[in-house]
């Protein structure tokens, strides 16, 4: 019989060894045909799917009563960690503004819905094993910093699933151990039960991904509702097969390391033995982490880290109930003089150059992330918004303004950037090209002039604007905005 030491190792190599073979294809459309890795690695590829949980469990380890408390990983997200992307990014910025959890995961969070809270769910199912309502319990204090909706529902899912595995190899009984602890209506749910049909009709796991990015499909290739399913459909299609539950993950694409791990590691969980050694001596037990985690002491090897968690499990308690205050969001609003500039159209801007009309009406935006409902706009018009903001001192920029819309943009008067629509990926790091400029701005006010128009048949005209630190990525809080 597996004792619990090996599963919880099982499930920390089952996730290294997935999210190695995925993460050199992280972001892309796929479909892969990968049937193991490659390249073949020398060590373990750092991945921020189980560096946050390597920081989680250390800080929990140096309390003398540890607590599984949103409140505590907020903490530990402002002294030790430096990663920019996406969600995370977000709700750091939120943190630093005074902005406590949940409200930091939800409040202006465009990635809200993404998948960087599933990805370590793993750490409170091996700290609560066979215990899935727990499990949920601690995974929502933690994703709750970050996330909202259907990204903290992931992290639930995923979570109770694992849990449950300590005990169940049964993968339909594990789905629906995972179903039973997020809402039923929620999009997440029907995605995985529609997911679980699909595997039920067809054993061709082209044909299901098909189905579920026709259904399912974001532009965003981390969202939650769209990767999950690629990991059920793994767990189902590869039949227990970890060579081939992982494969399949990786090669639906998208976000391939953190689907790939996830599978893996659930595996991992079950059946520690299953995991053979063309997966693992590549890789060896070595723990790397991220430069971007900081001003920590971890274990060296997933040994320690698996003695470390077996040792935490017994004394860690949950969070007592207790509701923070609600913020006064209306600080953190955005005002701008808004107008409609017209004629003009895409092709010819120097025909008609666009300006903020005489007439205009002072808007309230609640945040960075804003949307207008695209009739608003007249055929043939540039809806125009003029933003201000202060910059404290003099700083090396990215001033982002992302939209899938038709866009103009000018800073204190000089043309920036423009494009005729496209996708989304409002985050420093990865933004579209023609969505950003990186640039010196002097300390003081400066006047961003915005024209948007709808592009195609959108309904809803959404943008994110915001100015970053052109280094390291992250959102600069240290600008003041005319509200």
């Amino acid at each position: 019989m597996i004792d619990f030491r090996e599963k919880v190792m099982g499930c920390w190599l089952g996730k290294a060894a997935g999210g190695t073979l995925g993460q050199p294809y992280e972001g892309c459309d796929g479909p892969l045909c990968l049937t193991g890795y490659d390249p073949v690695p020398e060590d373990m590829i750092p991945n921020d799917d189980l560096d946050l949980q390597v920081l989680w469990a250390c800080i929990l380890d140096a309390m003398e009563q540890p607590c599984v408390d949103r409140d505590v990983f907020a903490a530990a997200w402002l002294k030790h960690v430096e990663f920019p992307w996406d969600e995370y990014g977000v709700a750091i910025r939120n943190l630093r503004m005074g902005i406590p959890a949940p409200y930091s995961g939800e409040y202006d969070n465009w990635f809200k819905d993404g998948l960087g809270a599933a990805i370590r769910s793993e750490i409170w199912a091996c700290l609560a094993p066979a215990n899935p309502a727990l499990a949920a319990a601690y995974a929502y204090e933690d994703a709750c910093v970050d996330h909202a909706g259907d990204g903290i529902y992931a992290a639930q899912f995923l979570a109770a699933m694992e849990s449950a595995a300590f005990s169940e190899k049964r993968i339909g009984e594990l789905l629906e151990v995972g179903l039973s602890v997020i809402p039923g209506d929620c999009r997440l749910a029907r995605a995985v039960r529609d997911t679980i049909r699909w595997c039920a009709e067809s054993s061709d796991w082209l044909d299901v991904r098909q189905q579920i990015l026709e259904h399912w499909g974001s532009e965003n290739f981390t969202d939650v509702v769209m990767n999950l399913p690629f990991v059920v459909m793994a767990l189902l299609l590869g039949k227990g097969d970890f060579s081939k539950t992982v494969c399949i993950a990786a090669n639906c694409g998208r976000d391939a390391d953190c689907t790939a791990a996830s599978a893996g590691a659930i595996l991992g969980i079950i059946d520690p033995t299953g995991i053979g050694q063309e997966w693992l001596k590549p890789i060896g037990r070595k723990l790397i982490l991220n430069p971007g985690i900081r001003g920590l002491t971890h274990p060296d090897t997933l040994d320690e880290f698996t003695d470390m968690i077996v040792a935490l499990r017994k004394r860690i308690s949950l969070r007592k109930e207790s509701t923070a205050a609600t913020p006064d969001f209306s600080r953190y609003a955005l005002h701008a003089q808004c107008g409609v500039f017209s004629p003009w159209f895409a092709q010819d801007d120097s025909r008609f150059q666009p300006k903020l009309p005489a007439e205009t009406k002072t808007c309230k935006f609640a945040g960075n992330f804003g949307q207008i409902a695209a009739d608003c706009i007249p055929t043939d018009s540039l809806y125009m918004m003029r933003f201000t903001f202060e910059l404290k001192e003099s700083s090396q920029v990215r001033i982002m303004f992302n939209t899938p819309g038709n866009c103009r943009v000018w800073l204190d008067g000089d043309y920036l950037f423009g494009r005729e629509g496209g996708r989304m990926a409002p985050s420093f790091h990865r933004c579209p090209l023609n969505q950003y400029k990186n640039m010196q701005l002097t300390a003081g006010t400066h006047e961003l002039l915005v024209g948007i128009a709808p592009y195609g048949k959108q309904k809803v005209l959404e943008w994110v604007f915001g100015i970053g630190d052109a280094k390291t990525k992250q959102w600069l809080t240290n600008v003041k905005s005319d509200n």
